[in-house]
């Protein structure tokens, strides 16, 4: 019987890149530093995809086992440690009271994250043979368990790096996660065209691959842009963004000035425009609870005419608090209402409360003791003329399945958020750019307002065809897109990636165990 083989590439030999761990892993941290420029506002795509072959390569490199996981876990922190900074903004709203949280939460939120990461690397360096193709299987699991795990938190999959490029339309056909496993297979087979030995390496058939598979995203992308709508007839939807900072949203002199700014918003006409057929105001816009306000939801009306109005509010039953999203018809009559049913952790309600509160720790955003209930699921809304609208409250816009999980196919998808929250740089654009996402994943038009912005109208090509800028009060009457063609992955979902996954890890650990079967003989 033979002895069983070495790893295909012994990194610990003689010959190799052998780099200390001092070396190693700034370098991975590097990595994740570049993969992090791909996000919004700076979208330095290329930068993105350069640093993920630069973390394949690394790990490529790395030893096996633990020493693996050491690189992954880099990566992903300086990946979503730069992409997700805007996550200490909410713990400045109130300085004095939870500002020393900000450093504990990004370093949380980073490091956690990228533990997924981390147990990614680790999974593929089993399979020392394969190594580099376990780790796009490993890789592609494990954003997918990011976006399920734990209520989910799919923020910056590695397939939107893609997000200013034409590439990021083949969300449509394969979703997200297809889009990043196509993007991680690209990354692996040009880090495989790397030298993993000193004098070693080569431009050959892995980098051939590799530049096919990005030239096919890019090209192949092109070919899936719709052509422009003609909206020409097409319903009008006003957007309004008052632009209440967070810190001064709930002052209780600044209440009546964000509250007659938007009345008047609703209100405004222009000669010679069209009155729009429909008013969107942003999440809790009004301030007061849903029972408490009928002369405000009257008068609201009234402003409005004959327009429909979708106004964000919170409401209370039976000690229940709810984040919801009301629609009213002429004449103040209340049609329907939506709950948020997807909460934010640690922001909208507080997991194990008990603990917590013993640290006199609540929910950030929630202002209800205890935080928010959730609603009963996706639903869609009957606009009338306009169609049927599926609503989403805030951070519900950042998960694909959600939106998959409708009832039934809308015309429009209606996102109102707060995006106050996440500051004025980085984290408003990310929602936003995770808004088109959604709309190309279903071919759907986007409705969006934003308290503080970006409010945007957004058609199922992802193309903001209107939008108020951020930080800047305003409205904006828009046109609403008709419904694209139903897309592939409306259809199927995130379903062809998970078999996809299964039977290539079951290929994959078949062909371990015949060559281990073969060495042994």
């Amino acid at each position: 019987m033979t002895q069983p083989a070495t790893q295909a590439e012994p990194m610990t030999q003689s010959g190799v890149f052998a780099l200390s761990s001092w070396a190693r892993l700034p370098l991975a941290l590097l990595a994740g530093l570049a993969m992090g420029a791909a996000a919004a506002p700076w979208e330095v795509w290329y930068l993105g995809f350069a640093g993920l072959v630069a973390s394949v390569w690394l790990f490529r490199i790395s030893p096996s086992g633990l020493r693996s996981v050491g690189t992954g876990w880099m990566v992903g922190l300086g990946y979503f440690g730069l992409s997700m900074g805007w996550i200490v903004e909410p713990f400045f709203v109130d300085a004095a009271a939870t500002g020393w949280m900000a450093p504990f939460g990004l370093l949380g939120l980073a490091g956690g994250l990228a533990l997924f990461w981390a147990l990614a690397f680790w999974g593929a360096a089993q399979m020392p043979r394969r190594r580099v193709g376990a780790l796009v299987l490993t890789w592609t699991a494990a954003e997918l368990a990011r976006g399920y795990i734990l209520t989910g938190f799919p923020w910056g999959l590695i397939g939107y790096l893609w997000a200013p490029v034409s590439a990021i339309q083949w969300v449509s056909v394969v979703g997200p996660y297809g889009l990043t496993f196509l993007t991680l297979a690209a990354a692996a087979f040009l880090a495989m065209s790397l030298p993993a030995r000193r004098g070693g390496g080569a431009f050959g058939l892995p980098a051939v691959l590799g530049a096919t598979v990005v030239l096919v995203l890019l090209g192949g992308g092109q070919a899936l842009v719709p052509a422009l709508q003609d909206t020409s007839g097409r319903p009008v939807v006003r957007l309004v963004q008052p632009n209440a900072p967070q810190h001064l949203k709930w002052q209780r002199d600044m209440v009546p000035v964000y509250y007659r700014r938007q009345m008047d918003y609703t209100s405004a006409r222009s000669e010679g425009a069209p009155a729009p057929d429909l008013v969107v105001w942003p999440e809790t816009a009004l301030p007061m609870l849903l029972h408490q306000a009928g002369d405000a939801l009257g008068e609201l009306s009234q402003r409005a005419g004959d327009a429909q109005v979708v106004v964000g509010l919170q409401r209370e039953d039976m000690g229940d608090w709810y984040n919801t999203l009301a629609v009213m018809g002429p004449g103040g009559r209340l049609q329907q209402i939506y709950d948020k049913h997807h909460l934010v952790p640690f922001g909208e309600y507080m997991p194990a409360r008990a603990l917590f509160t013993r640290f006199n720790i609540a929910g950030l955003a929630a202002r209800a003791e205890g935080g928010y209930t959730p609603g009963t699921g996706p639903e869609l809304l009957d606009l009338g003329a306009l169609g049927k609208a599926l609503p989403l409250i805030c951070y519900e816009a950042v998960f694909p399945q959600d939106v998959h999980a409708a009832p039934a196919r809308p015309d429009m998808l209606l996102q109102i958020t707060n995006d106050a929250w996440f500051g004025d740089y980085s984290g408003p654009y990310q929602h936003l750019s995770q808004a088109r996402i959604r709309a190309i994943e279903q071919g759907l038009p986007m409705l969006r307002a934003a308290n503080t912005g970006v409010s945007a109208m957004i058609d199922g090509a992802g193309r903001v065809l209107a939008q108020i800028p951020l930080n800047e009060a305003g409205f904006v009457d828009a046109r609403l897109p008709p419904p694209l063609r139903v897309t592939l992955y409306s259809r199927t979902g995130d379903l062809p990636v998970l078999v996809l996954l299964f039977f290539l890890g079951g290929l994959l650990l078949r062909q371990v165990r015949i060559e281990r079967f073969a060495k042994e003989d």
